[in-house]
């Protein structure tokens, strides 16, 4: 069943950004979240995609473009990307999580814990990403409403 939703909530990434005009993707139109854009959703959800499911799931090294002086990097590079390229990435990303999710158990421990937490286990990144999607999903409605007065629908 979380499989099943967060491919849902992953499909409706793509949903939202479908037919958006190419030089709008960049756009950060909220005052209070200058990096907040749909390219820059899509990069972060990509990236985040990678970092637990590869990183903290498999212990393999953060390959993220963020780092200690810019941990918002991917938001800067999503919104200076081309959104078609960002959502082929996203979606090779999601492949790569999908078959990494069909090797595990649900309660296949992480082999990397976060500072300060405990390990995870699949279940629980199962978990944590449904909800990380949908709350992005629901920044691309707000950001596309703004930027064409539809929702991508």
């Amino acid at each position: 069943m979380l499989t099943s939703w967060l491919d849902w909530h992953r499909a409706t990434v793509r949903v939202k950004c479908a037919g958006l005009a190419v030089d709008r993707s960049g756009d950060a139109p909220l005052a209070t979240s200058p990096l907040m854009s749909i390219g820059g959703v899509v990069s972060h959800l990509r990236w985040v995609e990678h970092y637990w499911f590869e990183v903290i799931l498999l212990g393999l090294p953060d390959q993220g473009p963020y780092t200690p002086d810019d941990r918002d990097a991917e938001w800067r590079l999503g919104a200076r990307r081309p959104l078609g390229g960002l959502l082929d990435e996203y979606d090779a990303q999601c492949d790569r999580s999908r078959e990494i999710t069909a090797r595990l158990e649900p309660t296949s421990g992480a082999r990397r814990s976060r500072p300060g937490e405990g390990p995870a286990s699949l279940r629980w990144v199962l978990t944590h990403m449904v909800e990380e999607t949908a709350r992005h999903n629901g920044h691309l409605d707000i950001l596309r409403e703004l930027a064409d007065g539809t929702t991508g629908e």
